[in-house]
């Protein structure tokens, strides 16, 4: 077959990282090798370990740029003044509503990727999802710090099932139940 006339086409990392994002998100981690990956992103196999290193240090990208653009907005949800249990409620029913909006990659990305088998992924993944953590035990901490430890442990717990939940095949409609269930009970968890 010979070659089409003209430059090459431009190889666009933005573009690239975007591609590459879907396959994860919908297929996982560890379904996903470096062959899927140059396939999709049309470039071969030394251009793609020259442009990202590894398959793991891709997703690490990855996970950084999903944090930005996708993931659930703590910073935005947690903000000072805000009460405790609606804002904790706020943080699971964002999760619902996020890790249900694209039925062919439901869940969180950095959750599911916790799970997977590189270890290189999986400690990219675990910082993710344990900063998030983090985020959500010291803004408890701040008004309920007897409260806070348990309160983390729960809303983490939960975003996980609901993730678990969404890429089972569950909707919105039945992950915002549970959210809002979770949220009455942070509710009634914390002191008056």
């Amino acid at each position: 077959m010979p070659r089409p006339r003209g430059r090459p086409r431009r190889f666009d990392p933005e573009e690239a990282l975007a591609t590459a994002q879907r396959l994860f998100h919908a297929h996982g981690y560890d379904a996903v090798s470096v062959a899927d990956l140059t396939q999709a992103l049309g470039i071969n196999p030394p251009s793609f370990y020259a442009a990202f290193g590894s398959k793991a240090g891709l997703y690490a990208r990855i996970l950084c740029r999903y944090s930005a653009a996708e993931g659930v907005p703590l910073a935005e949800i947690l903000r000072p003044g805000r009460p405790v249990a609606e804002a904790l409620a706020a943080v699971l029913e964002e999760a619902a509503r996020r890790y249900a909006a694209d039925p062919a990659a439901a869940g969180c990305l950095a959750i599911e990727g916790a799970r997977c088998n590189d270890p290189e992924a999986r400690e990219a993944a675990r910082a993710l999802t344990a900063a998030g953590e983090d985020t959500i035990r010291r803004y408890v901490a701040e008004h309920h710090p007897a409260d806070a430890e348990r309160l983390a442990d729960f809303v983490v717990t939960l975003m996980a099932g609901l993730s678990t939940m969404a890429r089972e095949g569950h909707g919105l409609d039945r992950l915002l139940a549970t959210a809002r269930l979770a949220g009455q009970a942070i509710a009634q968890a914390l002191p008056a």
